[in-house]
């Protein structure tokens, strides 16, 4: 079932069905940006072309670049400088929500995590354990 929102760019009413964020002539226009800036890439000179380059020659906007490299629109194998933000620190990245250097120090954290409560465990169990005597008869 559709609902009716506004359009986040233009702010005119459009059926949201969970397609598209935008209304149809918005999503149109960026299409044919898209078009333009995959024309443009296309050229053996501007493969290696920068976020910022790209840009500049033909004035989409860095997250509309963004969402395409994210949706695999813009393969970065074909276009080797291109990605997105690191969700943590905003170094560029092509795979996940979080750079290779974000995710190993978050791996580092847990491992540090995981040890010290290992480390609480056994002393917990090491204090648990009851020692009794037996009285002489």
């Amino acid at each position: 079932m559709a609902e009716v929102r506004n359009c986040p760019k233009c702010n005119e009413f459009f059926n949201y069905t969970g397609v598209r964020e935008v209304c149809h002539k918005c999503a149109q226009s960026e299409e044919d940006l898209y078009q333009i800036v995959y024309r443009f890439l296309r050229k053996r000179e501007n493969r290696a072309a920068t976020v910022e380059r790209i840009v500049e020659a033909t004035g989409a906007e860095e997250e509309l670049l963004y969402k395409w490299v994210r949706k695999g629109r813009l393969q970065t194998a074909m276009f080797p400088n291109l990605g997105y933000p690191c969700d943590n620190c905003g170094h560029l990245t092509t795979t996940g929500k979080l750079c290779t250097k974000c995710q190993d120090e978050l791996k580092a954290d847990l491992r540090t995590f995981e040890a010290a409560k290992e480390f609480r465990d056994s002393v917990a169990e090491r204090d648990r354990v009851t020692y009794h005597a037996e009285r002489k008869r």
